[in-house]
């Protein structure tokens, strides 16, 4: 057992390590603007007085970045494609974020006179929904946030009028678990501020829910920083920390399985649920989602969910948790469009399951008798019905897996997957299950094939009832499928593999589409792959 734990201290060093510089944050102070020409020259002044007043007199200081925001406001009025006025109404608006920020002011909940004699009121627009009050979150200026790193490397934005902020919100686990968020929110915002007299009202606008803006009578692109978000979540929270964590110990990590949003939900908009593989979490979809945000096309047709699972669990056992979490999901934000699930590795086989009317197949393979005959408590009966017994969903439109074993990987099978298999603790539950099935079916040598409720590594294993069992029943025919498939670059299909899984497990003989790209294991990090996975989504845009 040393051995054992020596080896996967190892392997925690490893995956740490490489997961160090995925996001790396640091908040900077703003250059000042370079000085405007003709009138523009008065907003850039007043900016400056007002950097230097910031400290000293936030209030004062945040007086003259609403002048810079108005005086800017009137020339673009006289000239809306002035690129100095914009640049100065921006910086300004996004400045006043950092005064009431640093300073520690509300002016959300109350209306706030601010200028060296009050000639203003700052104020916000109020919005009715009660998640969007500005009260509830810090407010970070995206050009204060400098930001590196392998995840992040691609710094996808959009010109146009106002600040992009993040947004920065904790909930309660119950507030979490009642909105299916995260409880730590870091969206993308953009800031605008208009003027009634000396009222500043700034108005918060979603840059997923639209592409314009009116200002001031105008029309104007709505800015929009949409990487800043991820980068200050990752580097914050480190939530990839918690991938082996899952793994080795799900039990403790049972409330994280869960389906998550990652916008604000719009029921005009169809989902694409992402599903990450073992040893993983959402955060391997950053790349892609990245990537998938900066087309226009993608934001105005879909809105992402995730699910994520402790996956030490056997895969079966996480697919009957999904259906569980959909079915919830969906009574609270019901969809008008069949979702695209887009998988990974063991998601892949936990959403090969989706697409499946396995009936009683499996409990027949496993017990040899069906249900009604099959002599277990009713606790444990249920929970083992919820895993064997079940039909496609047909809340889904279509599948992309990556990288995905359906027969299985050798890997699991041999001495790496043995010793992997040895560290994950079983969660009680199952083992309970197992004593169960072995107290009460002794007597029936076939239901003995279930005996001991495996983990996930071991439904990995190309020999493992469950996997072999799933791949006898064929997937429903009204759910278009299709595969992205690693081969290292090696061109060398079909006898293939992406250093985990190989081609002979990947490939499906009715996929719609079969994409071989040059990537190992973690296809959803390869540019060819998220190119393949946009094409995808494009497709299904226009076919619905």
């Amino acid at each position: 057992m040393k051995t054992y734990r020596l080896i996967a201290a190892s392997v925690v060093a490893f995956v740490v390590a490489g997961c160090a510089q995925i996001a790396v944050v640091s908040e900077k102070r703003p250059a000042p603007l370079a000085p405007g020409s003709g009138a523009d020259r008065v907003a850039t002044q007043t900016i400056d007085r007002a950097l230097v007043e910031e400290k000293k007199q936030p209030v004062v200081a945040l007086g003259a970045f609403v002048a810079a925001a108005r005086d800017s406001l009137r020339q673009l009025d006289r000239n809306p494609a002035n690129a100095e006025a914009r640049r100065d109404y921006n910086f300004a608006v996004a400045r006043i974020f950092s005064v009431v920020r640093n300073a520690k002011l509300d002016p959300w909940t109350h209306p706030m006179r601010v200028g060296a004699n009050g000639e203003f009121t700052l104020t916000w627009k109020r919005d009715p929904r009660p998640e969007w009050n500005l009260a509830l979150y810090d407010l970070i200026p995206a050009d204060e946030l400098d930001f590196k790193g392998t995840y992040v490397k691609d710094h996808v934005k959009k010109d146009g009028i106002g600040a992009p902020l993040v947004a920065k919100r904790t909930l309660t686990a119950q507030q979490a678990s009642a909105l299916f968020c995260a409880p730590h929110i870091y969206y993308s915002v953009t800031a605008t501020a208009q003027f009634e007299g000396s009222r500043c009202v700034i108005s918060i606008n979603d840059p997923l829910a639209t592409e314009t803006v009116h200002v001031d009578g105008h029309s104007y692109p709505l800015a929009a920083n949409f990487t800043a978000a991820y980068a200050l979540q990752l580097a914050r929270e480190k939530p990839q920390k918690l991938g082996l964590a899952r793994l080795l110990r799900p039990q403790e990590y049972a409330a994280t399985a869960r389906v998550i949003r990652f916008e604000p939900y719009n029921p005009n908009k169809t989902v694409v649920l992402f599903i990450h593989g073992l040893m993983d979490t959402p955060v391997t979809w950053v790349p892609m989602l990245n990537d998938l945000r900066g087309d226009v096309d993608f934001r105005r047709n879909y809105q992402i969910w995730f699910y994520s699972y402790p996956s030490g669990y056997p895969y079966p056992y996480s697919a009957a948790i999904l259906r569980q979490e959909l079915d919830a999901i969906e009574k609270k934000y019901p969809l008008r469009k069949p979702m695209v699930v887009v998988a990974h590795s063991m998601g892949g086989s936990i959403t090969h399951t989706l697409l499946t009317d396995a009936g009683t197949t499996l409990w027949l393979e496993a017990f040899g008798h069906p249900p009604a005959q099959t002599p277990i408590d009713a606790k444990s009966k249920h929970l083992l019905e919820e895993v064997l017994i079940f039909e496609h969903r047909r809340d889904i439109g279509r599948v992309v897996f990556m990288s995905t074993p359906h027969r299985g990987s050798d890997l699991a099978s041999n001495w790496i997957g043995r010793i992997g298999s040895m560290i994950v603790k079983t969660p009680s539950k199952l083992i309970t299950i197992g004593q169960t099935v072995r107290e009460n079916l002794t007597a029936d040598p076939a239901a003995l094939k279930l005996k001991r409720l495996p983990n996930s590594v071991d439904t990995l294993a190309p020999n493992n009832r469950f996997v072999v069992a799933i791949n006898k029943i064929p997937m429903t025919k009204t759910i278009p499928y299709h595969s992205i498939i690693g081969d290292r670059g090696r061109g060398d299909t079909p006898n293939s593999s992406d250093g985990v899984v190989a081609y002979w497990s990947s490939h499906l003989d009715g996929a719609k589409s079969e994409r071989i790209v040059p990537s190992g294991h973690g296809s959803p990090l390869n540019p060819e792959a998220i190119a393949e996975v946009h094409r995808i989504l494009q497709l299904n845009s226009k076919s619905n």
